[in-house]
């Protein structure tokens, strides 16, 4: 399996705005297109910051599914919707691509 940790920098005062579109609509995006979410956590130290793992297959599959995210008619006016009256939410988002550990076992 391949994670995928997205880290998203949140534009001030627009935290509540990318909650609400995730919660509302991108979670059932995600869904319906077959994208897995694994958690999803939100900064303990007050910086505008989400944090999420999404699990796939591999690369291709994860190349594949975004680009379908991204195409999808339904995601493309969420988002001009959530950002027309506040502007725009997410101001940064990092990547990161990981494979897990062999030597570790969950629940250890």
């Amino acid at each position: 399996m391949l994670y995928e940790l997205r880290i998203y920098t949140i534009y001030e005062g627009r935290m509540d705005a990318i909650q609400d579109r995730f919660k509302e609509h991108t979670f059932g995006i995600f869904t319906r297109l077959g994208m897995k979410v694994v958690n999803f956590w939100i900064d303990a130290t007050g910086q505008n910051k989400l944090f999420y793992v999404m699990e796939f297959k591999d690369m291709a599959q994860r190349q594949r599914l975004w680009e379908q995210f991204k195409k999808d008619i339904e995601w493309i006016q969420v988002k001009r919707n959530s950002e027309e009256n506040g502007g725009l939410i997410v101001e940064k988002i990092d990547e990161y691509f990981m494979n897990q550990a062999e030597f570790f076992r969950l629940g250890n």
